[in-house]
């Protein structure tokens, strides 16, 4: 006689970030909790998600989550690998399945790079970044740690709204770039306000005696962006495109060397 068992249900939950929705689906209804508190205000309502991801939980092993991250294409399909995660993803089917710990940073680190192959496509990148938005314009603030990032965001006045203090999201539309809250905090540990703006400027963060705003130059400009574009894959196809889109971005957005003073008077300058 043989006994079949009842196959448990997925239950999908939908990330929207920067316009864009990933449905996750779990079988562990704990885990589904997990995912909606973590991603918080991001939770989207479309049922028309452009990928969708299976997700099964196993144990934790002794493999760190500090080990090499791989991502790299075989057979038409993206392998993704960390000590904690194992993912796969097709992009033709625009579905794919992740086999990790029960722990929120595995699925963040996955968003990220998907994020980051279908943006690289389409002219748009991850950055490290704070941004916000004022006065309906968006503003990027970028550099090395310790440059400033969460200093600038702690700073913000009132009537600005954070999108996030660490990885900013960047969408190309037509001949401009527009700003997208993303879920992913820093030292903050606040998620940034699920909306987006035009961008106006991009600020390279540097700590000084006095607030000022010097020009720099476009080589010095697309090095500098080019270094804190978070992009994965070693895909020369892939890399060839974020190179020709920090050189298009930096030829349409002003890139500005923002030194500053760490009190809110900085801002005063911020338009």
């Amino acid at each position: 006689m043989t006994t079949t068992l009842p196959t448990i249900a997925r239950e999908a939950v939908s990330i929207e970030i920067g316009g864009m929705a990933i449905s996750l689906r779990t079988q562990d209804p704990s885990f589904h909790r997990l995912i909606e508190n973590r991603y918080t205000g991001f939770v989207g309502t479309s049922p028309d998600s452009r990928l969708k991801f299976d997700i099964d939980l196993r144990e934790p092993s002794e493999s760190s989550v500090d080990d090499d991250l791989e991502v790299k294409m075989e057979h038409g399909e993206w392998l993704l690998k960390r000590g904690d995660f194992r993912a796969s993803w097709n992009p033709e089917t625009s579905r794919g399945r992740i086999r990790q710990s029960c722990n929120p940073y595995a699925i963040d680190c996955v968003l990220r790079i998907v994020h980051s192959l279908v943006l690289a496509r389409q002219g748009g990148f991850l950055v490290h970044a704070a941004s916000a938005i004022r006065g309906g314009k968006a503003f990027l603030f970028s550099g090395v740690s310790g440059a400033g990032k969460t200093t600038i965001s702690r700073l913000a006045p009132p009537d600005a709204t954070l999108l996030t203090d660490e990885i900013s999201y960047v969408r190309r539309e037509g001949n401009r770039y527009i700003a997208c809250g993303t879920p992913f905090a820093g030292e903050l540990a606040r998620v940034g306000e699920n909306c987006s703006a035009p961008l106006s400027a991009f600020f390279l963060l540097e700590k000084g005696l006095q607030n000022r705003i010097e020009p720099i130059g476009p080589s010095e400009a697309i090095q500098r962006l080019l270094r804190n574009i978070l992009f994965f894959a070693h895909d020369p196809e892939l890399v060839k495109l974020v190179f020709q889109s920090a050189c298009e971005f930096a030829s349409l957005v002003p890139i500005h060397r923002l030194v500053f003073v760490p009190d809110q008077r900085v801002w005063d300058i911020i338009r």
